[in-house]
């Protein structure tokens, strides 16, 4: 990384602010309909695997856009490329807010896909340019908390405080979330600076064609390829989850507002195991760190069958911590790998292997909750994935590799 001024080491702070509202819109528009899938489904008229479609329909998006965003955010201002992503949130939200039939909220949350990537592949570009090693992971555990903040707040407020605010309209519901992200982009244009480039650094942001050739540079290396296999199957696990958790638990006789509150918990404790754990992780431990936060996620998940009470709210606590604790592990992982100056690039290839597993994982606990007439069979298939992705996590050589 470059050598900063006093001034930008300073800034860095309140550029790390934007971001984290960037990356908190992102949370609250994207968790806006699983707390609303029962209204939503039954006015669109969607069975449990058609709005699993829907749930996964923005990863399948994002998988197509996130390699050409990792190259860009390369090679063009952070400030505008964060700033589009951030206005096609809002549209997204914006879009789910006037959908009358499957296709066109199907069409609406897939919008969400082009935006998405700009956000977190930008934000840790943005720590990578403005952060030193040394302060990476505080920097990088504090904005993790973003999305996880905003789906919080979403799942907690939406069906105890909005929807009771707009007389059940889950239209109105919406579109106040998307309003979150159009406001958010004007606060983010307005604070945004990019770090001063020489000469020959603004040329090379112009070649956009040989930051793309960079890719398959990345995929030859083996440690990489063995790190994306990873983040697919927790992707999967994580998208399962999180868009699914407040119907699995209506399923164990709960009201809508309770589970909403209740599928808050892994939310939160995820977003404080994303702050603390990337700041005590030295980069030695990180395998066995990542080993057990997945054996931790594949005992909450078998728990979360058949738990009730105090034991239930004690697994929704540690289900939140392990799965969404080992993100940011996983991130500094790849970044230790390749080095600051390819973050774009890896990131691209992290979130776009990450969203084929966030395509898979709402569609397919979507499928077998109708196949099987409930949620077991899928759970107890997620908990073995966190089995096999704990062993496999033991494998990866954590050495610097140089590219050639």
């Amino acid at each position: 990384m470059r050598e900063c001024s006093q001034t930008n080491i300073r800034y860095r702070w309140v550029m790390l602010a934007g971001v984290w509202l960037a990356y908190f819109s992102f949370g609250v528009v994207q968790g806006g309909i699983p707390p609303l899938i029962g209204p939503v489904s039954e006015d669109l008229g969607l069975n449990r695997s058609t709005m699993g479609t829907v749930l996964g329909a923005w990863p399948l998006i994002y998988i197509l856009t996130a390699i050409p965003a990792g190259a860009l955010l390369d090679r063009f201002s952070l400030k505008f490329t964060i700033m589009a992503g951030i206005l096609f949130i809002g549209l997204s939200g914006l879009l789910r807010a006037v959908a009358v039939d499957y296709k066109t909220i199907l069409f609406a949350v897939m919008v969400f896909g082009i935006g998405g990537p700009f956000i977190s592949i930008g934000a840790p570009k943005l720590i990578s340019t403005w952060f030193s090693e040394s302060d990476r992971g505080r920097a990088m555990g504090i904005y993790l908390t973003a999305p996880a903040i905003g789906r919080i707040l979403v799942l907690s407020a939406t069906n105890s405080l909005l929807m009771p605010l707009f007389n059940n309209s889950w239209r109105l519901a919406l579109l106040t979330l998307s309003g979150v992200a159009f406001a958010t982009s004007v606060i983010w244009i307005l604070i945004a600076r990019d770090l001063k480039t020489n000469n020959s650094e603004a040329g090379e942001k112009k070649d956009l064609l040989s930051s793309m050739k960079t890719f398959p540079d990345l995929v030859r290396i083996r440690e990489v390829r063995l790190i994306l296999i990873i983040v697919l199957g927790m992707f999967l696990f994580n998208h399962a989850t999180n868009n699914w958790l407040p119907e699995i638990l209506i399923e164990k006789d709960m009201g809508s507002s309770k589970a909403g509150l209740l599928a808050a918990i892994p939310v939160a404790t995820g977003a404080i195991g994303s702050v603390i754990i990337p700041q005590i992780a030295k980069p030695q431990s990180h395998k066995a760190i990542m080993f057990s936060l997945f054996s931790v996620a594949a005992a909450c998940t078998i728990c979360l069958i058949y738990f009730e009470n105090s034991l239930l709210m004690g697994t929704l606590i540690l289900l939140g911590i392990s799965s969404r604790g080992v993100m940011p592990i996983i991130m500094l992982t790849l970044i230790s790998l390749v080095g600051s100056e390819k973050t774009g690039a890896a990131g691209g290839l992290y979130f776009t292997a990450g969203e084929v597993g966030g395509v898979m994982g709402p569609i397919l606990l979507g499928v077998s909750a109708d196949l099987f007439s409930g949620f077991t069979p899928g759970l107890i298939f997620l908990s073995g994935l966190c089995v096999v992705l704990s062993f496999g996590s033991t494998i990866i050589n954590t050495k610097k590799t140089t590219l050639g």
